[in-house]
């Protein structure tokens, strides 16, 4: 009797440990972005599976895809909805055609309000902005996912142009390229704007199509090879200062984690927005400093009257659709209330960023910038 009770014992303990309840389940995943092999956006969700699958020891593995691999870049999110992926990588401004309040999550003109990447990352984890992501998500384009931010984006560059634009009237007459509410914004300035994907954009400033247009980063820019086709890059731009990346995860998927992981695919993001800012940081110094030295590219100062002028369109531009959107309202109104606190903050209690950078670095001019004259 004693010996089959010992083998009853063990033949439990093998039940117990053999369970979902008892042992460690391993999940896999399918992920996909929208971003291509090479492009170096690709390097933040690379880094954030990195972090998942290091922190979860193995017990969440993801296999990560190059857009195009499963549905083309820009039905990741429906793909996602929809169980054809179990994850995705974006940018929420891809969204803007399904609803206008994407953009405030994508890139925000001005900031907005002023605020810079660290500024809006703060509105993101500590007032609200990653919970009205998800509700944008979930009940106003009934979406089956949950997101979470991977990167705090940084301002653009005004863009590539042909000669030096001295002022607005130099800039308010050309055809300019320009994606997603910036194109608003531009066309409201006047402009004669003109909407291309990016692989469309340099062949199209190569036979003339458009005069001048913008994309993304030294980095992404370079890729592009902008810098073959327009000498003139002008920096910085007030259109696209802000927003964030995304990681976007079936529901379903999502509520099939059990706590642990659920919390680090949650910190894993905020480890990555950081760990990729500085990424950011430090490749687009380099590129742009290869861009001006091996490819003859002039970087310019963007007038301060456009900056001025990107401001005032973006302010027309975002009444019209609070007035026509609750919801873009909602959102709009919460990233005021976070400015108003931090911004006037950030402008006294902060030093202005070009007293050192142009004490210790001025008379050097390591970019060799045209101030507009």
């Amino acid at each position: 009797m004693k010996k089959i009770g010992a083998v009853l014992a063990i033949l439990m303990l093998v039940l117990v440990f053999s369970s979902p309840a008892g042992a460690q389940q391993t999940f896999k995943w399918k992920v996909q972005s929208t971003w291509t092999a090479g492009d170096f956006h690709q390097v933040n969700p690379k880094g954030l599976v990195e972090k998942i699958e290091a922190m979860s020891g193995g017990r969440l593995k993801i296999e990560l895809l190059a857009a195009g691999a499963i549905v083309p870049a820009f039905e990741v999110l429906e793909a996602v909805h929809k169980e054809i992926l179990d994850g995705g990588h974006a940018w929420p401004g891809y969204w803007y055609g399904k609803h206008p309040a994407a953009t405030l999550f994508g890139s925000v003109p001005g900031g907005p309000y002023g605020m810079n990447s660290e500024d809006y990352l703060g509105w993101l984890y500590l007032a609200g902005g990653k919970e009205l992501y998800n509700e944008l998500m979930q009940k106003e384009l009934k979406m089956n996912v949950v997101v979470f931010p991977t990167f705090g984006e940084t301002p653009e560059p005004l863009g590539w142009f042909s000669k030096p634009i001295k002022n607005w009237k130099d800039f308010k007459g050309l055809k300019f390229r320009a994606g997603g509410m910036s194109g608003e914004v531009f066309k409201a300035m006047g402009m004669t704007v003109v909407t291309l994907p990016g692989g469309e954009i340099v062949p199209a400033l190569e036979r003339g199509v458009i005069d001048a247009g913008e994309f993304s980063d030294p980095s992404s820019d370079m890729a592009m090879g902008f810098q073959d086709v327009r000498k003139f890059y002008h920096m910085p731009g007030t259109h696209q200062p802000t927003g964030m990346m995304e990681f976007i995860i079936n529901k379903k998927k999502w509520d099939e984690l059990p706590a642990d992981l659920k919390a680090i695919v949650e910190y894993a993001g905020m480890a990555e927005t950081i760990h990729f800012t500085i990424k950011m940081l430090n490749q687009n110094s380099k590129d742009l400093n290869t861009l001006i030295t091996k490819h003859g590219v002039k970087v310019v100062e963007t007038p301060r009257d456009i900056l001025i002028e990107v401001l005032k369109a973006w302010d027309k531009v975002a009444e019209k659709y609070v007035k026509a959107n609750p919801f873009f309202a909602k959102v709009y109104e919460s990233q005021k209330k976070w400015a108003q606190q931090v911004v006037p903050y950030r402008s006294v209690g902060h030093p202005p960023y070009d007293l050192a950078a142009d004490y210790y670095w001025g008379k050097i001019n390591p970019y060799k910038v045209q101030k507009p004259k």
